[in-house]
């Protein structure tokens, strides 16, 4: 919570959460991954009201290692450094890797 805030700070607004530490029945019910990082804790920040790349880098700057890129949010967490794209879509709005 620490490092979100930190994100938070360095961001200037605030951010709306579309989804964060879920327990195993409702990751299950909503497609998550077995070992989601969102069973421990992850958060998915929507993009609405910010520059995608500003975002990213702020998370980054505050210590978040995993990155899932969407077109409309942003997932970040603790896991191990890896990124990812929802779509290709996505990958093309990003364009950051």
């Amino acid at each position: 919570m620490t490092r979100l805030q930190a994100a938070r700070d360095r961001n200037g607004n605030p951010f709306v959460i579309n989804s964060a530490h879920r327990c195993g029945l409702h990751n299950a019910r909503v497609g998550g991954a077995p070992l989601s990082q969102h069973l421990k804790l992850a958060v998915d920040i929507s993009l609405k009201g910010h520059d995608r790349h500003i975002l990213y880098q702020n998370c980054k700057e505050a210590g978040f290692t995993g990155f899932g890129f969407y077109t409309s949010f942003l997932h970040v967490d603790l896991g191990r450094r890896r990124h990812w794209f929802g779509n290709q879509k996505a990958k093309q709005l990003w364009q950051i890797y």
